[in-house]
């Protein structure tokens, strides 16, 4: 009796063995989860360190933020939003966006402030409040009333190519006009020239 007992044990253990194996290998084999990292910017009046409500609750700079988060900032701070390989998002003060993300896409339902795409590896797709979709590349914004604009201090390089542009053809025509300006000027002068050689 005890050499029938002892092989039901051994099964029993050998079966509870092959049953958290297997639902190890599952949980081992699927794929993290993307989240990203909260930064708040801005001063709070009373001295302490600013914060923005994540899903309801006050959250200050380091929190993890994921897919599918209600993110709205106060009046006092902004966040920035930190998505890994993703990319980088800013929120102006007093807005609201549900925010949300997977391994290659970006994308926001903006339903009030403004939204800046600081760095992304495709455009960030964000809706409006009145509907419309909007695609941002890095550097632009757009607001919850629909407008979108390229920013100059981000990716819009086209305004400070034009001013360099325009330094280098006035300093031309500046070069131009001195060595024109005197006709008279002769290379070489009137000098005595000396050969080496007679």
């Amino acid at each position: 009796m005890d050499s029938k007992l002892w092989i039901r044990k051994a099964l029993s253990a050998c079966l509870c063995v092959a049953i958290l194996a297997t639902y190890s290998m599952v949980a081992l084999a699927s794929s993290p989860k993307v989240a990203g990292e909260l930064t708040v910017l801005g001063t709070d009046s009373s001295g302490e360190a600013p914060f923005v409500m994540v899903n309801g609750e006050a959250s200050k700079t380091g929190r993890s933020v994921f897919s599918s988060s209600v993110i709205n900032t106060p009046e006092t701070a902004g966040a920035v939003i930190t998505l890994g390989k993703l990319g980088k998002v800013e929120l102006a003060p007093n807005s609201a966006i549900v925010l949300s993300f997977d391994d290659n896409n970006i994308s926001g339902d903006l339903t009030a402030g403004k939204i800046t795409v600081l760095g992304a590896s495709q455009n960030v797709t964000v809706k409006v409040a009145d509907g419309k979709v909007l695609q941002l590349a890095v550097g632009e914004s757009a607001t919850a009333s629909g407008a979108s604009a390229a920013q100059t201090t981000g990716g819009g390089h086209s305004a400070a190519w034009w001013g360099f542009a325009a330094v280098l053809v006035g300093a031309g025509a500046l070069i131009i006009y001195a060595a024109t300006r005197d006709n008279d000027t002769q290379i070489g002068g009137g000098g005595t020239v000396v050969s080496p050689v007679r």
